[in-house]
């Protein structure tokens, strides 16, 4: 189960989003398909797989945020704030956690370097709390410490979605054979369509959140289910993932698609888009974050956190 994710009720207050993307993928012909199960278990061990070998790697992120309100009068988008976020991305399990977890360590916003960003790394894990799940807070509240908008949120991380595979996770949804049709984004375009054209090897697979203490919540503790679709080829591999999440206050989507990566001979996510939509602020927020520079990487104990190979 994933933990510390969660969404802010919105009143007066800023809104809060914590969200995760999946898309699964279906054959072009039905009868071609292995049985659901099947799919579903190969996609759990290739996660379980995935998250142990991308734990040794960190990669580069170039993230784009944009924040915009919507005029009530002409329906006009107003841009407020755009940032753009440069950092490295570590996928961490902290001592005593169920879950793998992203660590998104920005170290330039606006191309201004970030001052704190050695006092804070070694307090996050060289003198770590003693307690995992207050680590865990630290660490989520630090990824998402330059989120820009009133639209508060901590799990606009690539590989979040893939937590809802794992094994443990799978009986929270109900999965089905879906359509293969690529996520869109908020102007119509495919979100992520053009780092991966699926083929008839590949399946979509629907799922649904179904069971109360939902894996991301609203600040207040409220269930938010989650839904959407992963697109997975015949060794269980996720190509593409399309998370949902939604209610009367929200409309959120994360899309992410992953390519191989040769130098480590793994699927790594290329490219993120996001799209978030304050039903009652009139709010709206999209991001877009591209990876690259995967290296292997090591914590050392004296001046340095990463330790690139």
């Amino acid at each position: 189960m994933a933990v510390g994710s969660r969404v802010k009720e919105p009143s007066s207050a800023p809104i809060a989003v914590f969200i995760v993307g999946v898309l699964l993928v279906v054959s072009a012909r039905a009868d071609q398909a292995p049985p659901l199960k099947e799919i579903l278990l190969k996609a759990g061990a290739y996660v379980s797989d995935f998250h142990r070998q991308l734990s040794g790697i960190v990669a580069d992120e170039q993230y784009s945020q944009e924040w915009k309100t919507r005029v009530r009068q002409s329906h006009a988008e107003k841009t407020v704030e755009r940032r753009l976020l440069a950092s490295d991305l570590v996928l961490v399990k902290p001592s005593g956690a169920a879950a793998w977890m992203e660590f998104r360590d920005v170290y330039a916003v606006d191309g201004a370097a970030v001052r704190d960003r050695q006092d804070r790394l070694t307090k996050l894990f060289l003198q770590p709390s003693a307690s995992s799940a207050s680590q865990i807070g630290q660490i989520l509240d630090a990824s998402a410490r330059y989120n820009i908008g009133d639209i508060e949120r901590n799990v606009n991380t690539p590989v979040f979605a893939l937590l809802f595979l794992e094994l443990a996770n799978q009986g929270h949804f109900k999965f089905a054979v879906a359509k293969d049709r690529a996520p869109q984004n908020s102007t119509g375009d495919e979100a992520v369509g053009g780092a991966f054209r699926v083929s008839t090897e590949v399946w979509v697979v629907a799922y649904e959140e179904r069971k109360n203490g939902t894996m991301i919540r609203t600040t207040a503790g409220r269930d938010l289910p989650a839904h959407g679709r992963f697109w997975i080829d015949p060794a269980g591999r996720v190509l593409m993932s399309e998370l949902v999440v939604e209610n009367r206050q929200l409309n959120a989507t994360i899309d992410v698609s992953y390519q191989s990566e040769p130098m480590l001979g793994l699927l790594v996510p290329i490219e993120m888009r996001e799209h978030y939509e304050g039903l009652r602020t009139s709010s709206i927020i999209d991001g877009r974050a591209s990876y690259g520079k995967f290296r292997q990487f090591q914590v050392s104990t004296d001046e340095t956190f990463l330790v690139k190979k």
